[in-house]
């Protein structure tokens, strides 16, 4: 029988911080139900792993982030966009 760990992942204060940032010059209250923290997936018995986003909605749209990571993401893993450009990006969609 497959078994599957799930551990919880803390969303970093300095990446949520970013995310808080980009939202007030977008003038958008960030609420805290918005943040949903992600998580790591691991198979027991096997070296098999996955790191599952940190999920944040805002203005209806899903934005998916990674702890120590430069990029986010826009409702799926296609493409990346760098962080330094969420602001922008907010207040264009």
């Amino acid at each position: 029988m497959i078994s599957i760990v799930k551990k919880k992942n803390k969303i970093s204060r300095e990446l949520l911080s970013k995310i808080e940032w980009a939202c007030k010059f977008s003038s958008i209250e960030l609420e805290q139900q918005m943040v949903i923290e992600g998580c790591l997936r691991i198979i027991e018995h096997t070296n098999l792993a996955y790191v599952e986003p940190h999920r944040v909605i805002i203005k209806d749209c899903l934005y998916l982030f990674f702890n120590e990571h430069d990029y986010f993401y826009v409702k799926d893993l296609r493409t990346k966009y760098p962080l330094s450009k969420l602001q922008e990006y907010i207040a264009r969609h």
